[in-house]
């Protein structure tokens, strides 16, 4: 396979493959880059960048098998500093998390087999440590909570309520709602700053809210009592 077919069979936005570096009978490790035209993103500001170009580092990730292939990609990854705080940012890149060294793709494919087998025998499927697919399966549930919170879910009759979920008096704020009996919100602590971060987050929405049952705890009460953002 050219590099141009290896280009069309990985389909991923604005990058090409610029180079085989290896391939093997159980790995392959391609080379790819930016196209000219793509827009570096501040992982930073979130902002595109077309002036402040810092430099360039190479990281690996692997990817989807080919061909019962273990892919490995060496992505070149554009570093910028950005104008708002001065600061040397790596470009964000869609289809990639700022720090893992996994494409979202392989890590949803992990996800799925997690689902209907253990994570030694997804990892041993895999050709990863049982610790490793564990570390992946997390993330992409992570990822996938924060993603139903957009927007804030918002709710008529709410209950607010703490629990414990760790020793030495770890907590969570879970904000009910009622009517469905379904946990909409959550977040670690229970001060009233958590709680403010809700009602922050739902905006205008705070005033469809027509009842919240409270346990009197009065950092809660202070939280509820405001009047709803303008």
């Amino acid at each position: 396979m050219d590099v141009n077919t290896l280009t069309k069979i990985l389909n991923l936005p604005e990058y090409k493959v610029s180079e085989i570096i290896s391939l093997t009978d159980t790995e392959m490790h391609l080379r790819i880059e930016p196209r000219k035209q793509k827009p570096a993103i501040c992982s930073g500001c979130g902002e595109i960048h077309t002036q402040g170009y810092h430099s360039a580092k190479e990281v690996v990730v692997e990817d989807l098998p080919i061909s019962a292939r273990r892919v490995f990609l060496h992505v070149k990854k554009r570093l910028y500093r950005c104008p708002q705080d001065k600061r040397i940012y790596t470009e964000k890149i869609e289809w990639l998390n700022k720090r893992s060294r996994y494409t979202y793709r392989f890590s949803r494919q992990v996800n799925r087999l997690t689902a209907i087998t253990t994570n030694q025998e997804a990892g041993w499927y895999l050709g990863l440590d049982d610790e490793v697919v564990y570390s992946i399966d997390k993330e992409i549930l992570e990822r996938g909570g924060k993603e139903k919170l957009i927007p804030t879910p918002s709710a008529i009759h709410l209950s607010v309520d703490e629990v414990s979920y760790k020793k030495y008096h770890r907590y969570l704020t879970n904000v009910i709602d009622t009517d469905r009996r379904l946990v909409i919100w959550n977040a670690k602590g229970r001060k009233s700053e958590v709680l403010n971060r809700y009602y922050q987050a739902l905006g205008e929405d705070c005033k469809k809210i027509e009842s919240v049952a409270l346990d009197g705890a009065r950092h809660y009460i202070s939280s509820t009592s405001k009047p709803p953002p303008a």
